[in-house]
Formats: C-alpha cells, structure tokens, sequence
C-alpha cells in the first residue's frame, strides 16, 4: 500500500498537486481547487501535532469499527464527510496554499513515523503512525482525484 512516508510516494502526490492550477475543477464536492488545498493542509496538521480537534460522538461510537476505511487499499468514497474544523469555506489563494501543503508533506515525510502525533484521529481515534501514513496518502490522492490530477 502506498504511504507518505515513503519517499517514492510522496514525490508522486508532489509530482500531481504541480499539475494543478487555479482553473481545476472539481469533479464532486463543495471546495474550490485553493479551498481542497487548505483542507489538505489542515488534516495533516493532526498527524504533524499542530492541530487538536476533538473526537466527536459518532466517532467515539462508531469510529473504532469503520477505521479501517482510513487504511485499507481502497480508495475513499467521494462526498465522504468531513472533520468540521478543516472543512474550508472561506476563499483561499491557490500559490499559497498549493506552496503551504507541498513543504507540509515534505517535513512529514521528512520527520518519519517517530514524530507522527498520537493524537486520535477526531472520527476513527488512536492511529499507529504507520496507519496515519497510509491514510495521508489515502486522503490526499482522494483529493487530487476530485481535481482530475
């Protein structure tokens, strides 16, 4: 499965977020292309120990049992919702964003599995770093698909 600790794969999602610019379009979804950026960011901001949001009840009760769909080898369902703290609904500045979110991945890819959070996950709690790993990749080719990259 593919990881973004691994280097080879984060240079890929590195490789596809240069194909976008501020005219892509999403095929599903709410969020313009700067918009998904920011979001991209923000959710990866858990596993790097910057944010903090809180578990929520549905995921307190269900999250333990559907956690799997964060790592498994199958891609996740379009129009999946969101941790409401990162969900992006103010206008964003495409370069900016795009810059922020490629030095994020690099310095997570960078800091390795050692400097991975162990802050749950706000839906599907405590993750092992390699799971964050799978699931950050997961999330971010999700993303990239929406925007036909």
């Amino acid at each position: 499965m593919r990881n973004i600790f691994n280097h080879t794969h984060s240079m890929e999602i590195l490789t596809r977020i240069d194909k976008l610019s501020p005219q892509s379009q999403s095929q599903w979804g709410q969020m313009n292309v700067a918009q998904m950026l920011a979001h991209c960011t923000s959710f990866q901001d858990i596993p790097m120990g910057n944010s903090f949001p809180p578990r929520g009840w549905l995921g307190v009760l269900i999250g333990g049992f559907v956690k799997p769909l964060f790592y498994n080898d199958k891609p996740l369902p379009r129009n999946m919702s969101t941790i409401p703290t990162i969900l992006i609904a103010e206008e964003k500045e495409f370069e900016q964003e795009k810059e922020i979110l490629k030095q994020n991945i690099i310095a997570f890819q960078n800091n390795g599995p050692e400097r991975c959070s162990t802050h749950p996950h706000p839906f599907f709690g405590k993750l092992t770093p390699e799971q964050w790993g799978i699931g950050i990749y997961k999330h971010l080719d999700h993303h990239l698909k929406q925007f036909g990259v």
